[in-house]
């Protein structure tokens, strides 16, 4: 085979509306997942992206090229998850036909950025972008908007924002003190782009994911994210009542980094339990199902490690300190526990890749 012509549709409209299961393979049932979606959401600009993989696949054929026309779906909840379903299809695709070469049809920027993972597998000969034709008058911008915030992906990034900013505005004005409400807001929506920024809610929604499956069919991993759930809420409110003890003392202000560093100390060891829990309980489930579990040996050892780093950077911190009186040790103790945590956590991490690359070879 010379080509593969793959179509990407990376939130899976063509399952979620059409309820056609990808990869959609061949011209024929490609066509029949654009009929089916067209009639389901005529509207929807995977429609043309099929349509335009299917013109491309004829004209292909025509100068003599031996092809075949893919459509490949991620998930609704675009990210991590989404991405793996296309990376796992793309895989089970070059498993079944031997080709070198292919070309991606998309609609857009959204399903062009999976091209690393496309290429990191075949050689991409081209992008065919398909670009739907509008009117360009105040109507068919006003329709184009109405759309656009109507897709939860857009309207989770543009309203909620606004929506913290006029909630956070209104308490405070009935408080009776608004000139906090700023400085609040700020904070809010800062914490709210960091919680997107880095990709939290992605694995916030992998992680429900992960729990409704487990749930589903039974895993004993339904229990240990559970009990792991659970330890993550009681380390954070520990550490956050920690915090606010000694930020609301009226003898001495410690300072913001000194009150973090009270709350990494109080609640790591609480997060490296939760994460130990989560990852026995992984493994225990792949063990029953036959697959391979001792890759997850080394993320043990990796907890450990980073748990250990975290605690003993801020022992140290607290120890150059003298105002936090429970954690008052000498600074050269918290120094020796420093490089002790550092020298132990290198040592921990070394084991566990060396356990990895042992497990990786059985």
């Amino acid at each position: 085979m010379d080509k593969l012509i793959i179509c990407i549709d990376r939130d899976d409209d063509i399952g979620y509306k059409a309820g056609e299961t990808s990869p959609v393979i061949g011209r024929e049932k490609n066509l029949e997942a654009a009929m089916k979606l067209g009639i389901a959401d005529p509207e929807d600009s995977d429609i043309n992206t099929i349509y335009a993989g299917v013109k491309l696949y004829d004209q292909l054929v025509e100068n003599g090229l031996d092809v075949e026309l893919i459509s490949i779906a991620g998930d609704r909840d675009v990210g991590l998850i989404s991405d793996q379903k296309i990376s796992d299809q793309i895989d089970s695709i070059l498993a079944k036909y031997n080709v070198k070469n292919a070309i991606l049809v998309s609609d857009g920027a959204e399903d062009e950025s999976v091209m690393p993972i496309i290429e990191s597998r075949i050689k991409v000969d081209g992008v065919h972008r398909v670009i739907v034709k509008q009117s360009a008058n105040l109507e068919s911008t006003y329709y184009i908007l109405k759309t656009a915030f109507n897709d939860p992906k857009i309207s989770h990034s543009f309203f909620v924002p606004i929506g913290l900013a006029t909630v956070i505005y209104s308490i405070f004005l009935f408080a009776g003190d608004p000139k906090y409400a700023w400085a609040a807001i700020l904070g809010a929506i800062g914490a709210y782009m960091l919680f997107r920024g880095f990709g939290l809610d992605d694995i916030l929604e992998e992680f429900k994911s992960n729990m409704k499956q487990s749930l589903v069919t039974g895993k004993i991993s339904f229990i240990t994210y559970s009990i792991a759930l659970i330890l993550t809420v009681i380390g954070t409110i520990i550490g956050v009542a920690r915090f606010w003890e000694y930020y609301t003392r009226i003898d001495i202000f410690v300072g913001i980094i000194i009150l973090f560093m009270v709350f990494v100390n109080i609640s790591i060891w609480w997060y490296v339990a939760a994460g130990w829990i989560a990852t026995i309980g992984r493994m225990i489930d792949l063990q029953r199902e036959g697959n391979n579990y001792r890759r997850y040996w080394s993320y043990l050892f990796f907890l450990f490690s980073s748990g250990l780093l975290f605690w003993g950077a801020s022992t140290f911190i607290l120890s150059v300190s003298s105002s936090v009186d429970e954690f008052y040790i000498t600074s050269d103790t918290g120094r020796n526990l420093l490089v002790l945590s550092i020298v132990g956590a290198i040592i921990i991490s070394l084991i566990g890749i060396w356990i990895s690359a042992r497990t990786s070879d059985a």
